[in-house]
């Protein structure tokens, strides 16, 4: 199936150039829109493109990157900016929206096809990473109710696990990782999110990358701040301000 292609560029000739090269990569070009107006009149209609093709610097009251940010809080399209412009200034307004590509006129037919390519890609993973963090929150919220377990996403699958089972969860970049008694599991989340979900009696952040399960700590190490928990070599960090929270979970003599 021919994927759809919005093209927001305000000069025709560069316009019409950017639509036959499309239509030649095999893409079904839906329509030109020559201002940031038109091209947000095109997306209230009921067929939307798979990807916006967007002029940065267009006429009009709206630049490509408003736009952009328009998108992306109201359509979720992918978006590949055209400009030609490579200045730093630039390419950090369009960073701030996070755009799927950033293609400098005059430009190759290859890094057309590259880019939509990469975006169309970059944007079905995203889709269903975000489809599955959607699951994981509804299956994890049998926490709430005080279950025993919790379903932890393992690849493709939804490994149940249990709560006692579970030693420490450790913060790496944009995903977490569940360090469980026979396994390690990795997923696409925030601390915060796991925080908010995990039974506070059981579980304590610690630190702001190490959230700890209080009933597997064999060692506070008050002066070097840090933990050690039954079965785990590793000491884990304790961060300052997470202290006293901790202490007040245990009857300390």
């Amino acid at each position: 199936m021919k994927k759809n292609v919005l093209i927001v560029e305000d000069e025709s000739i560069v316009a019409m150039d950017i639509q036959q090269s499309l239509e030649g990569l095999g893409y079904e070009v839906l329509g030109v829109a020559s201002s940031g107006k038109k091209a947000l009149e095109f997306l209230s209609k009921k067929k939307k493109p798979d990807v916006i093709l967007m002029d940065i610097m267009i006429k009009g009251d709206m630049n490509g990157i408003e736009v952009s940010e328009h998108v992306k809080a109201h359509h979720q399209i992918p978006v590949v900016f055209l400009t030609a412009y490579a200045d730093d200034q630039t390419l950090l307004k369009a960073k701030s929206t996070e755009p799927y590509g950033y293609i400098l006129k005059p430009f190759k037919e290859v890094d057309l096809k590259t880019n939509l390519e990469l975006a169309l890609h970059n944007h079905e993973v995203n889709s269903k990473m975000e489809k599955e963090l959607s699951a994981y929150a509804t299956l994890t919220s049998n926490i709430k109710t005080s279950k025993p377990y919790v379903f932890i996403k393992n690849k493709s699958r939804f490994v149940k696990t249990n709560l006692e089972d579970l030693y420490y969860i450790e913060a790496l970049k944009d995903y977490v990782i569940f360090h469980a008694r026979d396994q390690n599991y990795t997923v696409h989340c925030t601390m915060k999110e796991i925080e908010a979900k995990l039974p506070k009696e059981n579980f304590a952040r610690i630190h702001r990358s190490f959230i700890i399960n209080v009933d597997k700590i064999n060692v506070i190490e008050y002066l070097h701040a840090s933990v050690r928990l039954e079965d785990v070599k590793e000491e884990i960090p304790m961060g300052a301000s997470y202290k006293q929270a901790l202490f007040k979970k245990f009857n300390l003599i």
